[in-house]
């Protein structure tokens, strides 16, 4: 298939045959979703969980909007949320937030690395110097989801699932001199740092699927659709309307998360590929090279070994 169809059918897909609805009872489950802000955005998935009895932890560094949201929710399902503080642009606040849970708990049933951010200001870069959408959407995530192994373990059966984006498809692998600022990265596209970032998602999890697969962990990576959140708050206002006018709401956007997430047919998901509207998808192809995937492992281990 080539790429604008590609692109096509992941983002403009054939009617949903699964709903949330379809969710089992999750009463003794206890899951994390990174990044909700609002519940009219990523709330979405967090009010399908906790109708469904699920213990939901929501990690986020914004915590006004974040407790707005839990009470909202628990007006609507009888059930409360729970707030972690989290930063993915700092290692240190990821620490700290995955310090916090296993105080908090002993097991984990699932983690959506859901947070992100998308077509930021040129200049921005996290606390350790990262290309601001390379340190949220996958440094972050990756350090987080790793210091957080013991308790998927413990669960017996658990699940990580990573949020990426179809835009992945649109590069060819990752150029490794835009990871931290200097020229190269300054002459790049913010939206194709974007993609690499999102390119880079598909890796890790496939990579956390490798190596976690046979202890019980199950690792996917999602591809939401094109969906109206506030992922895109620090873009134009006329890109924002052009691609509102394009997309899907959020309540469809959490759709196939959730069917990732929860979904007795995706129990056997390992290292595979989800798209709208919960269905397996094919990833660029490059996402699956066993020698990239060592490469970016080794490289984010290195990144965080000294995380104070």
């Amino acid at each position: 298939m080539g790429t604008v169809m590609s692109m096509y059918a992941a983002n403009w897909p054939p009617k949903a045959k699964w709903s949330v609805e379809n969710i089992p009872d999750l009463s003794g489950k206890v899951i994390i979703v990174t990044g909700v802000r609002k519940q009219r955005h990523r709330g979405r998935d967090v009010k399908a969980l906790l109708s469904k009895n699920a213990k939901v932890y929501i990690a986020s560094h914004n915590k006004a909007r974040v407790e707005a949201t839990i009470q909202a929710l628990k007006g609507v399902t009888d059930n409360e949320a729970l707030f972690i503080d989290l930063d993915l642009a700092s290692l240190s606040s990821v620490k700290a937030a995955a310090e916090t849970f296993k105080k908090l708990e002993s097991r984990l049933d699932v983690l959506i690395n859901n947070a992100g951010v998308m077509i930021p200001d040129p200049k921005a870069l996290t606390a350790e110097g990262y290309d601001l959408q390379f340190g949220v959407n996958v440094v972050g995530p990756y350090y987080f989801t790793r210091l957080l192994i013991p308790q998927l373990e413990a669960a017996g059966s658990s699940r990580v699932v990573t949020l990426t984006s179809h835009g992945h498809i649109l590069v060819n692998g990752i150029n490794w001199d835009t990871i931290t600022d200097g020229p190269e990265r300054q002459s790049t596209k913010p939206l194709d740092l974007y993609n690499q970032s999102k390119f880079a998602n598909v890796v890790v999890a496939n990579e956390f699927a490798r190596r976690y697969g046979d202890k019980g962990i199950v690792s996917s990576s999602v591809h939401p659709g094109l969906i109206v959140t506030n992922l895109g708050r620090t873009m134009s206002p006329t890109v924002v309307k052009i691609v509102g006018y394009l997309s899907y709401n959020a309540a469809q956007g959490a759709l196939t998360s959730l069917w990732a997430a929860t979904a007795p047919e995706t129990a056997d998901a390992n290292g595979k590929y989800l798209v709208p509207w919960a269905r397996i998808g094919s990833p660029h192809a490059g996402t699956s090279d066993p020698e990239l995937g060592t490469k970016l492992w080794t490289w984010l281990e290195e990144q965080t070994k000294d995380v104070k």
